[in-house]
């Protein structure tokens, strides 16, 4: 019989196998969900973009996009910028230069006015029925002007505060000038104070406010003139761009084909250089002739309404003189109307006196703008006649000096010789020299409209059958893939 062994422990069970784990399936990536909306057609646009810029047929579909987009934005580009110009241009000619001459007429009108009043009251009871037409004439047409700037001031604040003053100004003077002349029939002294109050409201409110407007009215004639005669630039350079692109897709279309010309391409690069030479040439013109325009148009009209004005300034002194009879004295204690008439002599003619004395002053300036003998000889006549005016009145006013009052007003508004006869030929001479300037300021005007006239909508035009030319060209090398 056996016995088991004794003194040893029984060998250990083996350890149980471990339980296997459930098989798990890995989860797939999270999918990113496709584009959609305006993204998903921006991104396909570029995915499609990018895939047609490794082709050749997508590269030329690329190049004739930007080449017909380029034309057309050349020839935007160019009919606006002629339009804004060809508007200024207009403006020029039918708003600002109006405008400045209205200005200029409300100027010399009250000026004209006053001076007509101290004639009309020097000659008293003997005034005669024309000149008292030309005072009533002269305010009428100050009034007119003043209606017609009033609705033409385009928002101009000055303009706008001038006209005011002037339109509150005017009643009050006529009603001034009533005054001195019923009291000057009446015979009674007091009639000159009253005349002299209104010169000075004429001096100090009128006048100023009037001048105020005209240099208001030719400072928007010359910012007009500025803008009509502005180099297109921005046009200029996208011209360039577009040809310079024209001019690089027939050398890469040579370069691949080794043909000369590709005639959509040609066509495109043709009308677009006729687009840039029509703009660089009417526009050349239309600058010149503005700039005559203001050379010898506006800047002489400047000039000659300066000069009249001093000339009925001066008449107005002259007059005014024998009014006050020494009553108004400067704090040199000269007369004061005679000081005036002297300056009013200066800025006319220059500081020379007397029948030898060089031309000078507006008139001179006048005659160095005038540009032709029919726009000098009318100033050299009132240089003429503003010398012989001088003379007169040196005999008038010695005449007042040795206190023969009769005998200094026949020479300033009788029968023999007065002055008042040369400064009537003084102001005929003016008018005419203005008629003949206003007229030269006109054709040149005209002359800078026409040479842009057409030409936005032939840049248009252009522009489309460039685009055409370029978008047909291109073409023409795509079907060869085909």
């Amino acid at each position: 019989m056996s016995y088991p062994p004794t003194g040893s422990a029984a060998p250990p069970a083996p350890a149980p196998a471990p339980e296997p784990e459930p098989a798990t399936t890995a989860a797939p990536p999270s999918a990113v969900p496709p584009p959609s909306g305006e993204g998903a057609v921006w991104a396909e646009g570029l995915r499609r973009l990018r895939a047609a810029a490794t082709t050749e047929p997508g590269r030329l579909r690329v190049i004739g996009a930007v080449l017909a987009a380029l034309v057309v934005l050349f020839g935007a580009l160019t009919a606006w910028q002629v339009t804004d110009r060809s508007a200024a241009a207009a403006d020029v000619l039918e708003s600002s230069q109006p405008l400045s001459r209205d200005a200029a007429d409300i100027y010399r009108s009250l000026a004209d006015a006053d001076t007509t009043a101290a004639g009309g009251f020097l000659a008293g009871a003997a005034e005669s029925p024309a000149s008292r037409k030309r005072y009533t004439d002269d305010i009428a047409t100050a009034a007119k002007l003043l209606v017609r700037a009033s609705a033409n001031s385009q928002g101009s604040q000055t303009a706008r505060e001038q006209i005011e003053r002037l339109n509150d100004a005017l009643p009050r003077y006529t009603g001034l000038v009533e005054t001195a002349r019923m009291y000057n029939r009446q015979g009674l002294p007091v009639g000159g104070a009253y005349l002299q109050y209104a010169n000075d409201r004429m001096r100090t409110q009128l006048l100023p406010a009037a001048r105020k407007l005209y240099d208001t009215e030719t400072g928007r004639l010359g910012a007009d003139h500025d803008d009509a005669t502005a180099r297109p630039w921005v046009a200029l350079a996208s011209g360039v761009l577009a040809i310079g692109a024209l001019g690089w897709a027939q050398r890469r279309t040579y370069l691949r084909t080794n043909r000369v010309f590709n005639r959509g391409l040609l066509i495109a690069t043709a009308a677009s250089s006729l687009v840039l030479l029509w703009t660089v040439a009417g526009h050349t013109v239309a600058r010149a002739d503005l700039d005559a325009s203001m050379a010898h148009g506006a800047d002489s009209l400047r000039v000659l309404n300066e000069a009249r004005i001093a000339t009925l300034q001066a008449r107005g002194d002259e007059n005014l003189m024998l009014v006050s009879r020494g009553g108004k004295v400067t704090s040199g204690q000269r007369d004061f109307y005679e000081v005036e008439y002297a300056a009013g002599m200066r800025e006319l003619a220059g500081p020379g006196q007397g029948a030898g004395a060089p031309a000078g002053g507006k008139l001179r300036e006048a005659l160095a703008l005038a540009d032709d003998e029919a726009g000098r000889a009318p100033v050299r006549e009132a240089l003429k006649n503003v010398r012989e005016w001088q003379s007169r009145h040196a005999e008038a006013r010695a005449a007042s000096d040795r206190g023969d009052y009769e005998g200094a007003l026949a020479k300033v508004i009788g029968t023999d010789r007065p002055t008042r006869e040369s400064f009537d030929k003084v102001d005929a001479a003016l008018q005419q020299a203005l008629r003949h300037e206003q007229d030269e300021f006109q054709e040149a005007a005209r002359g800078g409209r026409r040479a842009l006239s057409g030409l936005a909508a032939g840049a248009a035009v252009l522009a489309v059958l460039a685009a055409a030319g370029a978008v047909l060209g291109i073409g023409r090398r795509l079907s060869e893939y085909r």
